[in-house]
């Protein structure tokens, strides 16, 4: 929403945007988010909007919690690990306070999307060598064979990166079907390319390499689903920017159920597991275990189940 149109709202309403304003979409919520971190993030929103703080700002300062929660996981002491999960969800309350203020005052920006994005893998890059760094002083196990955890976490980091990145593309691509192209982050590899090549590495040096990152993550994203590409272009070669309002919704209503998938791919279950490795089980290895062999069967099943919806619509449109 932009600044025009929520001054426009506020003159025809006599209200400034409010909570509810300032969700995604109830399709893409989740019903812990909605209960906790959403409030939490508006009030804090709320406060960076009275203050002038931008959306970035709060991005920075959740990177710096995500870490010093790391930290925290790196003791093999309770109390310091209760610590770290106050500070991690704080993070996490901040990286929804970022999203919520954007959309509440239409501070918008592709720089904010990709800030946002590297957030939380850099909170999780910081756990992953706190849990190595822990279990290489406290196993008996990975004592002996140091080079093991090291190994288990770039596996786990892989596959992290994986799932995130999907279960965003899929959140992505169901509010381009209900909000249509201006309620949803949907990016083109191939126009972001554009965008790179046409960048100046001499008077746009940082600038490139953040739309070269962007751009390689985008083309990931579309390598891995090759039936919604099909169906995004013949949508686009046949209806342009106005896919019919029929079509949307009896997509909608398929791409609906998936949205779990996306949501336990995302960062509530990650923390919770991750809670009772470290505070309850003491083993904090296990959360590595979760990700590669729990949310891998999550995510497999969530790309192949969207891939045969895509493909359904997809021929249904060549017909």
């Amino acid at each position: 929403m932009s600044e025009e149109a929520i001054k426009n709202r506020q003159t025809a309403t006599g209200k400034k945007p409010g909570f509810k304003d300032s969700l995604k979409s109830m399709d893409t919520e989740e019903t812990f988010d909605l209960i906790f971190y959403r409030p939490i993030g508006y009030m804090w929103a709320l406060i960076a909007r009275r203050f002038g703080i931008t959306p970035n700002v709060i991005t920075i300062a959740s990177i710096f919690l995500g870490i010093g929660a790391g930290v925290c996981f790196y003791f093999n002491n309770l109390w310091i690990n209760i610590g770290g999960v106050i500070l991690l969800v704080w993070a996490d309350s901040f990286d929804s306070a970022d999203g919520q203020l954007a959309r509440m005052t239409g501070q918008y920006s592709r720089l904010g999307r990709i800030l946002d994005g590297l957030s939380g893998e850099i909170w999780f890059c910081a756990i992953y060598v706190a849990i190595c760094l822990r279990e290489n002083h406290t196993s008996h196990f990975f004592m002996t064979h140091l080079w093991a955890i090291w190994i288990f976490a770039l596996i786990t980091g892989f596959f992290h990166g994986i799932q995130a990145a999907m279960a965003d593309y899929y959140r992505q691509f169901h509010l381009f079907f209900v909000k249509g192209k201006e309620g949803s982050e949907l990016e083109s590899a191939s126009h972001l390319w554009e965008q790179f090549h046409a960048l100046s590495w001499k008077k746009d040096f940082i600038k490139k390499i953040v739309m070269g990152f962007y751009a390689n993550y985008t083309t990931s994203q579309e390598k891995r689903t090759p039936w919604m590409q099909k169906l995004r272009k013949t949508l686009k070669e046949k209806f342009g920017n106005h896919i019919p309002k029929e079509f949307r919704e009896r997509f909608r209503e398929k791409s609906l159920p998936l949205m779990k998938y996306t949501n336990i791919l995302s960062f509530n279950v990650r923390s919770f597991a991750l809670f009772a490795a470290i505070l309850i089980f003491r083993m904090p290895w296990l959360y590595f275990a979760f990700e590669v062999i729990v949310l891998n069967i999550i995510l497999v099943y969530m790309v192949v189940r969207h891939e045969h919806i895509c493909k359904k619509f997809y021929l249904e449109l060549k017909d």
